[in-house]
């Protein structure tokens, strides 16, 4: 699933972010979703978050909870 939906991210969740030095290489990073930074219910980039360790970045994939 995309990030770009607000109403898909809430704190708690795991997700794949891009962070900012991370946009050219598109690597991502997995963390926990602390607080949703984006207050617009869409954003074509996807939602940028704060994860638990402090990095920020924009929801690039919520992976399927069956995934390990």
């Amino acid at each position: 699933m995309n990030g770009q939906n607000r109403k898909d991210i809430y704190p708690g969740l795991e997700v794949d972010i891009i962070l900012k030095q991370d946009q050219r290489s598109g690597k991502l990073t997995r963390g926990i979703v602390k607080n949703l930074l984006t207050s617009a219910t869409y954003h074509s980039r996807g939602i940028k978050v704060r994860l638990e360790d402090g990095q920020v970045g924009r929801v690039a994939n919520i992976p399927d909870q069956d995934e390990d």
